[in-house]
């Protein structure tokens, strides 16, 4: 098997220069830094307008053809923005980059989301639900099935016990989330819609003023479970912040509350992970997860919600709904 190329600060100033006039009068071309440290950077900044992708691998390739032609197709769908390629092509034979042209604004680490925000993110997962998925399928997206929140809220149960001999967690509050109320929260049937599948806080692109102005990192998109993405934005906005949105998307008190405990159970089991040494990830970055997910929110008790909880577009009629469903009284 061919060992694939490491790219280099030469290799990357190279590729640009060919691709761009900024810089070209300047012997050393435009200025090119990584995004993120590591031997293999695969991410790089040009200047002060694009973002170069390097894909490091032939897997890597495919899901960013694949992301390329997926962003086309959501763009019209979505009231945030999406990034632009100005440039595509192969760095290396086999591998493939996107020239990006940067989208101004920062991180949803970096900045709050306002209240108007949450409506930019309400948005974006309604926008999501509108994609039509014969067309995302047909570009290669993969459907996926739902998880089994019993499934996990067992390997969570485990892990809260490790998290708190560490000190790090009380295991009690887990306990919520009863078996019954996991098989209450199974997603229903029918249900699949265009996920993200990748909504964390450096995804989201937020302006100083709380609104969120794009949304990057399509590579993971799925067809799949809509609690995925509500999840995501728990975990890097809070649980009530998230609720919100997605109440405003429409979504009823049953994906709400889903999404809510994948992204509980999953911040427990990522600390963990990483505090054990089997995974490999920013220990301040999973414990802020996990603070954010386990925010308190209204909707609380599953035990109580009725059956027409099921149905998205009357959660206002349920009793379940926006005033419970968001946090707000």
């Amino acid at each position: 098997m061919t060992q694939a190329p490491t790219p280099t600060e030469d290799t990357v100033r190279r590729l640009v220069r060919s691709l761009l006039r900024e810089g070209a009068g300047s012997a050393a071309g435009p200025d090119v830094r990584p995004v993120a440290g590591g031997e293999q950077p695969a991410t790089w900044w040009v200047g002060t307008r694009h973002v170069l992708r390097l894909a490091p691998d032939a897997e890597a390739a495919v899901r960013q053809r694949r992301e390329l032609r997926l962003r086309d197709l959501v763009r019209p769908y979505l009231p945030v923005a999406v990034p632009a390629s100005v440039a595509h092509g192969e760095w290396a034979p086999g591998l493939t980059y996107t020239l990006d042209s940067k989208v101004p604004g920062g991180s949803g680490e970096q900045h709050d989301v306002s209240a108007i925000g949450e409506a930019d993110l309400a948005g974006l997962l309604t926008g999501l639900r509108e994609v039509p998925l014969r067309q995302a399928e047909t570009l290669g997206v993969p459907r996926t099935a739902p998880r089994s929140l019993e499934t996990l809220r067992r390997s969570a149960g485990h892990a809260a016990e490790r998290l708190a001999a560490a000190d790090e967690f009380d295991a009690a509050r887990l306990h919520q989330l009863t078996p019954a109320a996991a098989v209450q929260l199974a997603a229903q049937p029918g249900g699949a819609v265009l996920v993200h599948h990748g909504l964390t806080g450096e995804h989201l692109v937020v302006s100083a003023d709380g609104r969120v102005r794009a949304v990057l990192g399509w590579a993971d998109a799925v067809v799949g479970d809509p609690a995925e993405d509500i999840a995501g934005l728990a975990r890097a906005l809070g649980a009530p912040a998230a609720v919100r949105a997605a109440t405003l998307a429409g979504y009823g008190a049953r994906p709400c509350l889903r999404g809510l405990w994948l992204a509980r159970c999953d911040s427990v089991l990522h600390l963990a992970e990483t505090l054990s040494g089997r995974a490999s990830a920013p220990l301040p970055l999973l414990r802020f997860q996990l603070r954010r997910a386990w925010e308190p929110i209204l909707l609380e008790r599953v035990t109580e919600l009725r059956e027409d909880a099921d149905t998205d577009a009357g959660a206002d009629d349920t009793g379940a709904g926006r005033d419970r469903a968001d946090g707000t009284p």
